[in-house]
């Protein structure tokens, strides 16, 4: 990701300046500190037939991933799983809730994203769209190799509570 070279209040030039131990570019015309911050994304495990929804990206990264995307500003994490889902699967979501957010900087290749993943049911006739060029449902535990992201810890985590939870 380009990083800014103009501030976004005044339009002058942001110079690095080491603040509190980081580096942070500051505006050398007004003084606004200028916050890179990570993007907030969601990431659904639709569970759907016995096992659960992946999709093909036809957009880089390539290789099969949970369904999800970026949270549009205005726009509640709950609100923007059931969007992306759909825009992705086509399917409604049932009762989705909270799984865990996974923050590590290099979890996406092209920029620093934080990820709350949901879990839930899928309703509805399944239908490639938006960024998926294919739709599978993988009997829960068929892991394919080639996931984009960090799917594969997601869908392990996923896993290895779901057979915690059978014991």
């Amino acid at each position: 990701m380009k990083k800014a070279k103009y501030c976004i209040r005044c339009g002058g030039k942001l110079e690095q300046k080491e603040i509190n131990g980081k580096i942070r570019l500051i505006c050398q015309k007004c003084g606004y500190i200028h916050y890179q911050n990570p993007i907030p994304t969601v990431d659904i495990i639709i569970e759907k037939d016995e096992g659960i929804v992946l999709i093909k990206r036809k957009n880089p990264p390539y290789g099969w991933a949970l369904p999800g995307g970026f949270v549009d500003y205005g726009e509640s994490l709950e609100e923007a799983v059931e969007r992306e889902a759909k825009e992705e699967t086509n399917l409604n979501i049932i009762d989705a809730r909270q799984f865990h957010t996974y923050s590590d900087p290099k979890r996406d290749p092209r920029f620093h994203t934080v990820t709350t993943v949901f879990i839930g049911k899928g309703e509805g006739m399944m239908k490639p769209s938006d960024d998926a060029e294919k739709i599978k449902v993988l009997k829960k535990g068929e892991i394919p190799s080639n996931l984009a992201f960090d799917h594969k810890k997601i869908l392990e985590d996923y896993l290895k509570k779901d057979f915690e939870k059978s014991r």
